[in-house]
């Protein structure tokens, strides 16, 4: 046999086998009914579990305090009104308790910035939603530049990923008949000019991802069928996506169209007219922005050119007219150090504005061109905060800033790139008495030497007996940095009855950049763990807590974390809170958008994938001779990003090795778990009375 029909064969068996593997599995899951999401015989089980939980919690002498609290500060008027300028007008979306689904609406920016808006209603989600009998969630709004008259209104059905996109015109308030519009799915509708969008949908069989997410790019023309759209790129069914968009740079327009080849990976091209354009950069890369010719691209992973090698995490520039030519003239912009990473590149009308992070603290510099060299300015913001821009774009050299911290309410200011000058839109108003309470920075070794950042949040004259309630949070994946924020509610609920709150840096996450993110992908998973119990045994040498008073929390992919700490280390802890999880690692995979994030995790069809997998999918690792802490699962039957069948399928297996256990899921919310601010206030307080109860008031 040729060696490369022996290959294909082998290859073929392999799949095969695990094909059977995996077979073999679901045959041998007891719980896989729970899978069916709508399913009658899953419902009704959701609806015991809800019962159980209501039944006991509710009746926690805090639940209703903190119920009443949440939902006052979650619907309070006097909040900080952020608002995204286009043009002359702030555009605002905002919910309290007379319109619980929300107010898409604008005022001028100058009543904006003097502190007084007055506001035009634009759409009123709760008539809406009356109307048409459903309940509406905004997922957002894409005006078309200049005039910003017409828009792309994203509504979510009960808050699932899966949207409905409609036609907009803020003049007239209303839908636009026979505009562009896409029934419910996961697709994208972009702006070319008022007559053309590109549109990725499910164009039919075939015509999505394995993923679940739209593979083929069209253009379409205003007035004529979805189905004489123009096609402009279709890319593999294994790929997770694809789509387009145009950005503006001043006078120039630029479209470019992505092929995302994995979550981490990615073609990018140029299009101009018809003719498509590889750019010949690693698929790893991050384009960030355009200006004076330069495409500003950030290297996720060590990049050999001509003989010299630039490090992971540097912010280069190329000049796009060589990069379409096939030529690569690198210059590096700015390069990472050991606690310094790159987390955004914005620009204005006139500066480059790039967002770095040491140790996790957020820094802001100004770049401006003078005689061909950039001359670099720290925009000042005070203390370990966090700090986030807003409403930056190329007509401009103003825009928006969002600063906060664990003790201090957010401040919106309004930015002028020029001077400098920083005016105070609004200041947010305390939730709680800050006096009582520090915050501090702290470092714990993991398991490999390596050293952890985390903060904690406690009282001042705490004593350091082991004996303090402590809620622990982590996340640890997708690059996502953990970054200290305003701690409201929470403030209110937890640090007011003498909690400790922790915020962990673990590895998985980008506080240190794509370095910090690549130590626990696939087969290192497990260091995102060591991490967080160094932290877990950083706390309890330090009698800052115990195992007996520590709690820990994370949802979605920080799910998955605390599911692995508490299968791993049930010594540890005393309470879990587990929302929105992936559980079951041998068929994430298969459910919803899970095969898009295999680059993450890896493939547990591949046998020496699942090899390393199955050591801490949690689903796998319950031992029916083990103490576990009694775990609250929380989820929603809307989520169509992670499972629900997820959390359902570890509780039932629980249950049925007669491990205490505590559920809920709600019917609505997608993946962030509530629709509106009374479903985020009764979550609050179902997990406060529960973190009190598990670890003693």
């Amino acid at each position: 046999m040729q060696r490369s029909a022996f290959l294909a064969v082998s290859a073929l068996l392999l799949t095969l086998v695990g094909a059977y593997a995996h077979a073999d599995e679901r045959a041998s899951d007891p719980f896989l009914w729970l899978e069916e999401v709508q399913g009658e015989k899953a419902l009704a089980w959701v609806a015991k579990q809800n019962a159980a939980s209501k039944a006991e919690f509710t009746k926690h002498p805090a639940f209703a305090e903190v119920e009443a609290n949440t939902l006052s500060i979650l619907e309070a008027k006097d909040r900080i009104v952020r608002g995204t300028r286009h043009g002359t007008w702030v555009y605002n979306f905002w919910r309290d308790a007379k319109n619980p689904r929300g107010l898409y609406r604008r005022a001028t920016c100058v009543s904006y910035l003097a502190g007084k808006p007055v506001w035009d209603v634009l759409l009123d989600l709760d008539t809406l939603s009356k109307k048409e009998d459903k309940n509406w969630v905004f997922k957002g709004m894409e005006l078309l530049r200049p005039a910003y008259e017409l828009g792309l209104m994203r509504l979510s059905p009960g808050g699932s990923d899966a949207v409905v996109i409609r036609e907009f015109n803020v003049e007239t308030k209303s839908f636009v008949e026979g505009g562009f519009s896409l029934p419910e799915g996961k697709s994208s509708l972009d702006w070319i000019d008022a007559d053309h969008v590109f549109v990725a949908t499910n164009f039919g069989e075939g015509s999505m991802t394995d993923s679940g997410y739209a593979r083929i790019i069209k253009r379409w023309t205003r007035g004529t069928p979805l189905t004489e759209a123009k096609l402009i790129f279709e890319g593999k069914k294994t790929s997770v996506s694809a789509g387009a968009g145009r950005s503006h740079y001043g006078d120039t327009n630029l479209d470019f169209v992505y092929h995302s080849t994995s979550f981490y990976t990615s073609d990018k091209y140029l299009l101009e007219g018809d003719k498509l354009t590889l750019l010949d950069l690693p698929d790893t890369a991050t384009i960030h922005t355009y200006f004076d010719g330069l495409l500003f691209v950030e290297l996720k992973k060590e990049w050999t050119l001509g003989g010299k090698t630039y490090a992971q995490g540097t912010l280069l520039t190329l000049p796009l007219d060589e990069l379409k030519a096939g030529k690569k003239n690198v210059t590096v912009f700015l390069e990472p150090s050991a606690n310094r990473s790159v987390q955004g590149v914005e620009r204005t009308k006139s500066y480059v504005l790039v967002q770095v992070m040491e140790d996790v603290r957020d820094i802001i510099y100004r770049y401006q061109r003078k005689d061909g060299a950039w001359v670099r300015t720290v925009i000042p913001f005070e203390g370990q905060g966090t700090s986030r821009t807003s409403s930056v774009d190329a007509d401009h050299d103003t825009f928006f800033n969002t600063y906060a911290s664990f003790l201090k309410p957010a401040t919106l200011f309004y930015v002028d790139a020029s001077t400098l000058g920083k005016q105070v839109v609004q200041q947010g108003p305390k939730r709680f008495d800050p006096a009582p309470f520090t915050s501090e920075q702290m470092f714990a070794t993991s398991k490999d030497g390596t050293r952890v950042p985390y903060f904690v949040v406690r009282p001042k004259n705490l004593e350091r007996n082991g004996k303090n309630r402590t809620l622990l949070y982590g996340y640890g994946g997708f690059r996502q940095s953990m970054r200290p924020f305003y701690m409201g509610a929470y403030g209110k609920n937890w640090l007011a009855r003498g909690g400790v709150f922790v915020l962990s840096n673990i590895r998985g996450g980008g506080e240190y950049g794509p370095r910090w993110h690549g130590a626990a992908l696939r087969e290192k998973r497990h260091k995102a763990f060591e991490d967080f119990e160094a932290i877990a045994e950083d706390l309890i040498a330090k009698k800052i807590t115990s195992p007996k008073y520590l709690g820990i929390r994370g949802g979605s992919n920080g799910g998955l974390l605390v599911g692995a700490a508490y299968t791993r280390r049930p010594d540890l802890y005393g309470a879990v809170i587990c929302q929105v999880p992936l559980l079951d690692m041998r068929r994430y995979s298969k459910l919803l958008a899970g095969a898009s994030w295999m680059a993450e995790y890896g493939d547990p069809d591949v046998p020496a994938d699942w090899a390393f997998i199955k050591t801490y999918s949690p689903y796998h690792n319950l031992s029916a001779d083990k103490k576990y802490p009694r775990v609250l699962f929380t989820t929603s039957t809307k989520d169509d990003r992670v499972h629900p069948g997820h959390a359902r399928k570890m509780v039932a297996l629980m249950q049925s090795m007669g491990h205490p256990v505590v559920y809920y899921e709600n019917t609505e919310g997608g993946h962030a778990g509530a629709a509106n601010a009374k479903q985020r206030a009764y979550a609050s307080a179902l997990g406060i009375a529960y973190l009190l109860t598990e670890l003693g008031e």
